[in-house]
């Protein structure tokens, strides 16, 4: 359990802990992963479950109803429909993302694998994001999960994010750079 909470802190972590340890137990990892994958595109697709778990307006039993009509709808195992009740019954729905994230870490810490966050200004194709996890995997020395996201403000380049590193080598940061070296030419 100690190296559980250096991982993950906060009730979010305090959650993922716990069904992670269930997952474990029970032989359920990969469907517990499955199901919080299902549950995380699910949440990016539709404002109105992101509505449901986050907004204080719903009641615990409507929020406990309507969470579990969506689970069994999505063919969820048993396990994650009971901690999706658990979580709509102690009021923490809300921290469904943070808690997703953090099962994430954790799965990721047993595997031996190293999680790395990467912000392109588009999206990247599978040969892109395997010759980087390649040359991620060479640089880092463990294996390595990429998590890929899109902020077209980057302009171009990328940034990667490993543990506390970050490299950014994105045109924006270096356009910003070039604007305030412009400045103090004047």
């Amino acid at each position: 359990m100690t190296s559980h909470k250096a991982i993950v802190s906060g009730i979010s972590g305090r959650y993922a802990v716990a069904l992670f340890e269930l997952s474990l137990e029970s032989n359920a990892l990969e469907a517990t992963e499955s199901d919080l994958s299902t549950l995380k595109a699910m949440l990016d697709e539709s404002a109105d479950l992101r509505d449901l778990v986050a907004s204080p307006l719903y009641s615990r039993d409507q929020q406990s109803n309507a969470i579990e009509a969506v689970a069994k709808e999505a063919k969820l195992s048993d396990l994650s429909i009971k901690f999706l009740g658990t979580l709509a019954a102690n009021r923490r729905l809300s921290a469904l993302a943070s808690i997703i994230a953090a099962f994430e870490k954790l799965l990721a810490h047993h595997r031996g694998e190293v999680r790395a966050e990467v912000t392109s200004a588009r999206k990247l194709t599978k040969k892109q994001l395997g010759d980087l996890e390649k040359k991620l995997k060479t640089a880092v020395g463990q294996d390595i999960t990429i998590d890929a996201v899109v902020d077209e403000n980057l302009l171009g380049g990328l940034t990667v994010k490993v543990g506390s590193r970050m490299v950014d080598d994105s045109l924006k940061t270096k356009l910003d750079n070039l604007a305030i070296a412009m400045k103090g030419v004047q």
